[in-house]
């Protein structure tokens, strides 16, 4: 039985590999020509790393990267909202496709070769061809909505000891340790916002971060709204293609990767149309109730009024937030109380 994955991503490679060891002849389809050399940091929460223990990979992904420490939530002027509590492991994007392309068959993966659905005759298509899916669209018809906020991403050879985030007035901005001893920053806007008139006289090290920066990415926070379904006959997504979320949770490829994961050990070769169904019962609803807490989140971060007394709620928030809860498997679903980004 024959497997295609469409895009080599995270979650495409992730589910490519389980799909494998599933007993799938699997192949994907990226139509970049190679892995990215260069790429900004990901934090990967521990429920990913669980998942990724499934298939062997877990001990790999963590000498890849390092444990993130407890940052600090702040205010423009640097002084302390709270402390935010860290389950994650950080490791930059290049590193974890490297590692995850490296456990496939040496003939599975097809650079440069861009596919669509129509095109495969595979027993299992899986779309993993991210927010902007054509796979997506052919079969829902659905596209992603704009947030109304810009998101920003960069590295810089800067140490820090620890990350966090900054609030202002409908703009933020973070830094996370990378293992390399580089730093990753990101920073929310709205539209029409320049980058040094926002963050020029904010807290140090924010305004060196940005003077030191040469490669600086930009782009639409952009959210799906509901899918009826996660699959259709043969067909089905995950990742960003089933439930792009703007990035206030930090979820992206952790969800992705849990997706991966939880398809191949759902569906296996003769067990398509009923895996199928149990796949979408076990990831729509809790990836549908994520999407839309990030967005609130991205809302919350985004006021200009009232400013204060969000502060004051954060800070009671993050002083009365639990510790992460060490005996839920890596596939169980998230109670909100658990989803503090």
């Amino acid at each position: 039985m024959r497997a295609a994955v469409i895009g080599g991503g995270i979650g495409g490679l992730t589910a490519a590999i389980g799909l494998h060891e599933s007993g799938w002849e699997v192949t994907v389809y990226e139509r970049c020509d190679a892995l990215p050399a260069t790429g900004t940091g990901l934090g990967i929460w521990r429920n990913a790393i669980e998942a990724l223990d499934n298939l062997g990979l877990g001990a790999a992904a963590r000498r890849a990267g390092r444990e993130q420490p407890d940052g600090t939530l702040r205010k423009p002027d640097g002084s302390v909202i709270g402390p935010l509590r860290a389950d994650v492991h950080l490791l930059t994007r290049p590193a974890l496709l490297t590692l995850l392309a490296d456990a496939l068959p040496s003939n599975a993966i097809r650079f440069g070769t861009p596919m669509t659905w129509q095109e495969c005759d595979h027993d299992l298509i899986v779309g993993a061809d991210g927010i902007n899916s054509a796979t997506r669209r052919s079969l829902f018809g659905v596209e992603v909505r704009h947030s109304g906020a810009i998101g920003w991403r960069g590295t810089v050879d800067l140490e820090v000891a620890a990350g966090g985030e900054t609030w202002g007035r409908g703009v933020k901005f973070g830094l996370t340790p990378q293992a390399d001893g580089r730093t990753n920053w990101y920073a929310m806007t709205g539209p029409d916002a320049e980058l040094e008139a926002v963050f020029g006289d904010w807290h140090d090290p924010i305004p060196r971060v940005l003077a030191e920066s040469t490669e600086i990415l930009r782009h639409p926070l952009d959210y799906l709204p509901p899918l009826p379904a996660y699959y259709q006959d043969r067909i089905v997504l995950l990742g960003d293609a089933a439930h792009a979320m703007t990035p206030d949770l930090g979820q992206g490829a952790c969800q992705a990767i849990i997706d991966a994961v939880t398809l191949a050990e759902h569906v296996t070769p003769d067990n398509i149309p009923a895996g199928l169904e149990n796949y979408d019962k076990a990831r729509r609803r809790s990836t549908q109730r994520m999407v839309k807490q990030s967005l609130a989140l991205n809302r919350l971060a985004r006021m200009r009024r009232f400013t204060g007394v969000r502060d004051t709620v954060l800070k009671a928030a993050l002083a009365l937030a639990p510790k992460p809860r060490q005996d839920k498997s890596w596939s169980a679903d998230l109670e909100s109380d658990e989803l503090a980004g």
